[in-house]
C-alpha cells in the first residue's frame, strides 16, 4: 500500500502520528493544514538535515520519533548558541524569529514531525527531496 499524502485539514482530523511519521519517506509531507496550526512529517537522512531558516511570526513544535539529531538555535545566522543532540521521544520547541537548524547525525532516517503556529508551507506542500524543498518557490529564508 502507498503511503497517504494526503493534507486532510482544515477538517477534523485523527491520526496515529508515530506510524505515519515513521512511515513517511518524503523530506517533508503536510498532513494537516488549519486555520492557525499545521503538521508535517519529516524524513532526513544520515548526514542530511532541515537546512538553516527562521521564520519570523512562526513558533514550531518538532518531536524525533525514530534517530538522533543535533539540533542549533540562535538568534543570528552567524551565531547559533544553542546547540544539543536528541534522540527518539525528544521535543524540540522553536521560538518564531529563532534560527535553527536540524542536522542528522545518526546513521537511520531522521523521523520527525513539526508543528507550525501559525501554518508556515502552503496546503497539500510535499517535497520528496530536500533539494526540491529548496527549490521550491516558497522559500523560507
Amino acid at each position: 500500500m502507498d503511503f497517504d499524502t494526503k493534507d486532510y485539514g482544515p477538517k477534523p482530523y485523527v491520526v496515529d502520528v508515530e506510524a505515519e511519521t515513521l512511515e513517511n519517506t518524503n523530506f517533508r509531507t503536510t498532513k494537516w493544514t488549519g486555520k492557525h496550526l499545521q503538521m508535517t512529517l519529516m524524513s532526513i537522512p544520515p548526514g542530511g538535515e532541515v537546512g538553516l531558516e527562521k521564520h519570523g511570526h512562526i513558533d514550531q513544535f518538532i518531536r524525533i520519533e525514530q534517530g538522533v539529531a543535533l539540533v542549533v538555535m540562535g538568534d543570528e545566522k552567524d551565531s547559533l548558541t544553542f546547540e544539543e543532540t536528541v534522540e527518539d521521544d525528544w521535543a524540540i520547541f522553536i521560538p518564531a524569529d529563532t534560527w535553527h537548524n536540524i542536522i542528522n547525525v545518526g546513521d537511520v532516517d531522521l523521523k520527525v514531525y513539526s508543528i507550525y503556529s501559525p501554518s508556515e508551507h502552503p496546503y497539500g506542500t510535499i517535497h520528496p527531496t530536500f533539494e526540491d524543498s529548496e527549490a521550491d518557490e516558497h522559500n523560507h529564508q
